[in-house]
């Protein structure tokens, strides 16, 4: 069997999920919300399986979709998309980020990771061949530095893939940072993979800035969006990719050996969803601001270091000071306490930051008071916490 498979272990979200089912525990772990996505969105789609056309639909989208995914982006990022050209629609964001990794990277290409990295980032590069150089971020802030990107770019880089805003951090990258990347992008002819899926999801009046919109960025840039994401409908897999003309012929070709196309009905669904008011994006934000600041504050109440939380549906505490390292914590926590977290280290290759918990605030305000409670006994007995699982 392939090596960069078989060897790889089973990952820490499938085991804490797994402990939070057998174990009857509250699942703060992996990233779902508890809410079922808009009713109009899903009662689109069910009416375009029931009376639409269930055939193969267009290998790139169909142009009601590619056409909604160009006036979206145009209307929130101020950038001019040929829906015919520059768009393209895909299963999901890890397919589109998968398929931009195979046609973007050739063996011994180096491509550039920001770590803590989404879990897929490393094995699909591997498997395309590629070498990863890692900046390794680290709390409070998880910024990059000049000196950071020195390190890592060379004559040998082809690609760097950025997660803004970032799982699991919840960091939303002001303008400067991501005008250093592209700068590094520009001076060492890289192509920017930009993984854009949580683009929506930014609170306290933050501006999402897409890197494909800067200067010198629009040719060399892979924007991949996510519908499951901006409407709460994770299970259904359809990523938004927007790229030049250049790179969408060679994205085009990875995409029709992976999935070749998407549920017809799902994009109908999608293309709706992306024209409703600008009120429901802001109402939403606000929505997930609110679970956010629930969870946040009742975690501050109860003594744990939290950290700012800009943006996804994720937060996380530092527990540097407790004594131990954070998958300790995660397994005593479910356990002992019935409560899912993520340790934060699982999203590191090397040089692990042990130190951080994440929990997914996006449930409903019963489910997040029922982890409080349960936390609360958990603060109340550290020892527990420490001892060995």
């Amino acid at each position: 069997m392939n090596s960069i498979f078989s060897n790889l272990p089973t990952t820490v979200f499938e085991v804490m999920s797994g402990l939070a089912r057998d174990l009857n525990a509250i699942n703060l772990g992996q990233g779902f919300p508890d809410d079922p996505g808009p009713d109009d969105v899903r009662q689109k789609a069910a009416d375009a399986v029931l009376n639409g056309y269930n055939q193969y639909p267009s290998m790139m989208g169909i142009p009601e979709l590619r056409e909604a995914i160009a006036a979206h982006y145009r209307r929130f990022h101020g950038v001019d998309l040929d829906p015919a050209r520059e768009v393209m629609v895909t299963s999901g964001a890890t397919e589109a980020i998968a398929g931009a990794l195979f046609a973007t990277i050739e063996p011994g290409d180096e491509v550039v990771l920001m770590q803590p990295t989404y879990d897929a980032y490393v094995p699909l590069v591997l498997r395309a061949g590629g070498i990863p150089r890692f900046v390794t971020l680290r709390p409070p802030h998880w910024h990059f530095s000049e000196a950071d990107l020195e390190r890592v770019f060379t004559s040998k880089t082809k690609a760097v893939v950025f997660n803004n805003p970032l799982n699991p951090c919840g960091v939303v990258y002001p303008r400067e940072q991501i005008e250093r990347l592209a700068r590094f992008c520009i001076r060492h002819d890289v192509i920017a993979i930009c993984d854009e899926v949580w683009e929506h999801l930014i609170f306290d009046g933050r501006e999402h800035v897409s890197m494909i919109a800067l200067p010198g960025m629009r040719q060399r840039t892979i924007k991949i969006g996510s519908a499951g994401k901006i409407f709460s409908l994770t299970g259904w897999k359809v990523g938004l990719v927007a790229a030049a003309p250049e790179l969408m012929k060679v994205l085009s070709k990875s995409h029709q050996f992976l999935t070749f196309t998407t549920p017809p009905n799902l994009q109908v669904a999608v293309a709706h969803g992306l024209g409703k008011d600008t009120d429901y994006f802001s109402g939403m934000r606000q929505s997930f601001q609110r679970s956010r600041d629930r969870l946040s504050t009742g975690l501050a109440q109860l003594g744990f270091s939290v950290l700012p939380s800009q943006g996804t549906y994720f937060v996380t505490i530092d527990i540097s000071a407790m004594g131990l390292d954070d998958e300790t914590f995660c397994r005593n926590l479910v356990t002992k306490f019935g409560v899912a977290a993520i340790p934060v280290s699982a999203f590191y290759t090397v040089d692990s930051v042990k130190s951080v918990v994440r929990f997914c605030f996006a449930k409903y305000d019963a489910t997040l008071d029922a982890a409080l409670q349960r936390l609360e006994k958990a603060a109340s007995h550290p020892d527990l916490l420490k001892a060995p699982s």
